[in-house]
């Protein structure tokens, strides 16, 4: 299997299955110098951790990463970080009923015609336990950009089926379950999502993560935009279905008066492009939307086949989340740092000694 490595000079290699005996990373080109310890990992797991609440999976998983190589005497080397975490609380025997049928919306199917086999135990290489390695990357990530440029990131979920939510309260969001930056409508919500467990049934979701204090040049104009190796990290993500940057979709029913960001001495007088212009960062806050499909691991009865093409039906048992978009928050996070990370150190390795004559306005407020 290829396309596990992602980036071009920060590079994260991913590994492992969901009932494997451990899922891990290679981070590799991370500077050298940089304070780091496993604590350091520990707080973005922490936020996608199953089994927390009676909203996500059941399997308890105590996600503690072990830091194997590229750290001496409490810094890093330069040299590749080995991450590891491994898997406590894999229950395969939810899967036996399974094994020889194709679970509809999953990845069953197409991994069986690709490979030939497929490992069944919870989706093996395609189940959403796998983020928990990249989850670890970005915390690496998150450190140097916070410690060397103050680049902040944070997510929310900004929509549960049908009902939207703002952004009334970033912080909030971290403190809740639900991940609700809007915590008056956590009541309603909690409901909703009672009732879609009472009925096996299971909801999207739409993620929202806010990049702020990014400095303006990363990306570059063409094939290697900012805003299209977003898309490209944000894709994947299991269960990720769409991304919008800034107005995202809305601009198809905008004018150019009202879509185009003027500028002023003091700064930008709107944010609609979401922080990029022609690929390449602005300095305004990166506004960055993904959604997510409804989990297709529901107890309610679905058609299928088998591995011989006989029609069957199938019911899903075993531990899953109603909706998956309220875990995807600190992964959302975790790949937008991971593609800041690299573009930084992409654009300083070619324009690092660059003076633009033009004062940087987006610092200016």
């Amino acid at each position: 299997m290829s396309g596990n490595t992602f980036g071009t000079l920060f590079t994260v290699t991913t590994f492992g299955e969901s009932h494997g005996p451990a899922l891990g990373a290679i981070v590799d080109g991370c500077p050298p110098g940089l304070d780091l310890a496993e604590e350091d990992l520990q707080a973005d797991l922490e936020l996608r951790r199953t089994g927390t609440s009676r909203y996500t999976s059941q399997r308890r998983e105590p996600d503690r990463a072990r830091i194997l190589s590229g750290v001496f005497e409490g810094r890093t080397t330069g040299t590749p970080i080995a991450l590891l975490v491994e898997n406590t609380d894999a229950r395969s025997r939810d899967y036996e009923a399974i094994r020889d049928r194709f679970r509809p919306g999953h990845a069953d199917y197409t991994y069986q015609q690709k490979y030939g086999l497929r490992d069944y135990r919870g989706g093996g290489r395609s189940s959403s336990r796998i983020t928990v390695a990249t989850v670890a990357a970005g915390a690496i990530a998150r450190k140097y950009l916070r410690q060397r440029l103050g680049v902040e990131v944070a997510g929310y979920v900004s929509r549960i089926g049908p009902h939207e939510l703002d952004c009334v309260d970033l912080p909030a969001a971290r403190t809740n379950p639900l991940f609700c930056p809007d915590p008056g409508r956590l009541p309603e919500l909690e409901r909703y999502l009672d009732q879609l467990r009472r009925d096996g049934d299971s909801i999207g979701a739409r993620v929202t993560a806010i990049g702020r204090r990014v400095p303006p040049g990363l990306g570059e104009p063409m094939f290697d935009r900012l805003d299209a190796d977003i898309a490209f990290a944000m894709m994947g993500i299991n269960a990720a279905r769409a991304i919008e940057i800034g107005d995202g979709v809305a601009v198809a029913g905008q004018r150019g008066s009202e879509h185009r960001d003027e500028l002023s001495p003091d700064g930008f007088l709107s944010n609609h492009s979401g922080g990029t212009l022609g690929g390449i960062s602005t300095g305004q806050d990166l506004i960055v939307h993904v959604a997510f499909k409804p989990a297709s691991s529901i107890r309610i009865p679905g058609r299928t086949i088998d591995v011989t093409g006989a029609p069957t039906t199938i019911v899903t048992t075993g531990r899953h989340d109603p909706c998956v978009g309220l875990r995807a928050v600190p992964i959302v996070e975790a790949m937008l740092l991971l593609v800041l990370m690299d573009h930084w150190l992409r654009h300083r390795a070619q324009c690092g000694d660059v003076v633009s004559a033009t004062p940087d306005i987006t610092r200016r407020r």
